[in-house]
């Protein structure tokens, strides 16, 4: 069972590197813009799919199943968070910022956007974006690799920290060389491997169960386990709720996400790609709870919760069939890894590297190199944080990562979008105060037992609209671009 489960994830491994030497022989052109924003050019479908991928990391198969698993449905407000945030971030915010950031002089990354939305020639923006980017990105993508040494370790019993080093070389490979267009389109292909390993696995299971295979521990488990409204002691869970729906604020300030807003090739696009990513994401988070609650059904007490998926994969399936369905845990880690690597990397070389260290004399070919040695760099780094035994569990870096993005940037990205009295030093303030808040929080205040990102976009919003309002109106050409973006005026590049 084991060495067919291992050709099952070389071949997966093959292909995806496949994917990114393809795009790098075929890219004789496009610049930074063609790396790192695929030229403005992907599909519905692709960038559905890829923003959907991007987002839901091994968590989805790992974290929070093993959450669902141990503690019962009150986790489950975690999923109805995400999935309101995520429609209203593709209705809302999509439409909006892919027509602003081609008016905004053509931006292809956040903080790139967020400084030529208020036609300003300070850095302060970039390089204050570029920081926070280098830091949670590094911690989010320590727990990608995490689930890849995890899942190895579980299924082959090859050391973790050799197989997070094997995952991150096939990680940085693809990204490295095929850029923003490599890492949409092997992300489109392992979303479809995620969608139908969730579907799939939980419906057996859920078979075996009815038909009486299961631990039969249904009375055992305790009634606040089935009721999400009740803790343990029977009392109203409203910490639960409150944050996981505090979960869905992360959506609107998270760039490895909404830079597949900018991506699009057209409004058109943006409708077709909302429904497609909707339907994407409801399914992957209803039957992601559902492998947790159905995966204690079936097994009873396993010794580590965040097995619960490859467990019961392995107990359901033949090998050939759950190395593919396991692959789907490569494929959740994998396309949030890269996701995150590049947007570190665009964020460095357009943002930080150009403007600044080389004062806008570096060519596209010096930034696209600079770029893939931050993918480099950040990788490495992220390995040595996964490896740490005290670096914490999948879901809680997960947790830290997203909080900090949703918390700095989630207000301001929507204040650029449809406040028109918005300004620079607004943002300034509302991207340093969100990100401190949610930090100290987490630091000082966890044990109140509410999701830091709830405080923290909550200070953003308020100092953003207070400093805002403080200080000098935008000029005369800064609201002349939010009204053409606000009239529909169609902006799409010839």
């Amino acid at each position: 069972m084991v060495n067919a489960e291992m050709i099952i994830f070389i071949l997966y491994f093959l292909f995806m590197l496949g994917i990114g030497v393809y795009f790098f022989l075929r890219s004789k052109s496009g610049g930074d813009k063609g790396y790192f924003l695929g030229g403005r050019q992907m599909g519905p479908w692709v960038s559905a799919l890829s923003a959907g991928a991007s987002d839901m990391s091994a968590w989805v198969l790992m974290g929070l199943p093993a959450s669902i698993y141990a503690a019962g449905l009150g986790q489950a407000w975690i999923a109805v968070g995400l999935g309101i945030g995520y429609a209203i971030s593709w209705l809302v915010e999509a439409p909006r910022l892919r027509r602003y950031s081609i008016a905004a002089n053509d931006s292809i990354t956040v903080p790139q956007y967020l400084t030529n939305r208020f036609l300003s020639k300070s850095p302060a923006l970039q390089v204050i974006c570029a920081v926070i980017f280098l830091v949670a990105y590094t911690i989010y993508a320590a727990s990608s690799i995490k689930a890849c040494g995890t899942l190895f370790n579980t299924v082959m019993g090859i050391d973790a920290t050799v197989a997070m080093y094997i995952a991150a070389v096939i990680i940085i490979g693809y990204t490295f060389l095929g850029g923003f267009s490599a890492v949409c389109w092997t992300d489109f292909f392992q979303g479809l491997l995620m969608l139908g390993a969730l579907l799939i696995a939980p419906i057996f299971a859920l078979t075996l169960v009815q038909s009486g295979e299961g631990a039969g521990e249904v009375a055992a488990l305790s009634a606040g386990y089935w009721n999400p409204f009740l803790d343990d002691a029977g009392n109203l869970a409203w910490r639960d709720i409150a944050s996981g729906l505090g979960w869905g604020l992360g959506y609107f300030g998270m760039p490895h996400i909404i830079i597949r807003y900018m991506s699009l090739r057209s409004d058109k696009d943006v409708k077709k790609s909302a429904k497609i990513g909707i339907t994407w994401t409801t399914l992957i988070l209803i039957f992601s709870v559902a492998a947790g609650v159905i995966g204690h059904l079936l097994l009873g007490e396993i010794a580590d919760s965040s097995t619960v998926f490859i467990t019961m994969v392995r107990k359901l399936f033949p090998a050939l069939i759950s190395g593919v369905l396991l692959s789907a845990i490569l494929a959740a880690a994998m396309s949030t890894a890269d996701s995150q690597l590049l947007a570190s990397a665009s964020a460095f070389s357009v943002d930080v590297y150009k403007p600044i260290i080389r004062k806008n004399k570096a060519s596209e070919k010096e930034m696209l190199w600079a770029g893939r040695f931050v993918v480099l760099a950040i990788a490495v780094i992220a390995v040595l944080i996964a490896a740490n035994p005290g670096s914490g569990t999948i879901m809680s870096l997960v947790e830290n990562a997203w909080g900090v993005f949703g918390a700095a940037f989630g207000p301001v990205i929507l204040l650029s979008l449809f406040w028109r009295r918005f300004n620079f030093q607004g943002a300034v303030a509302g991207i340093l105060s969100g990100a401190a808040v949610d930090i100290l929080w987490l630091i000082l205040l966890k044990d109140i037992g509410l999701y830091e990102i709830i405080p923290g976009f909550a200070a953003g919003l308020l100092v953003a609209v207070v400093v805002t309002l403080l200080t000098p109106a935008p000029s005369d050409e800064v609201t002349a671009v939010f009204d053409k973006v606000a009239s529909g005026e169609d902006l799409d590049e010839e």
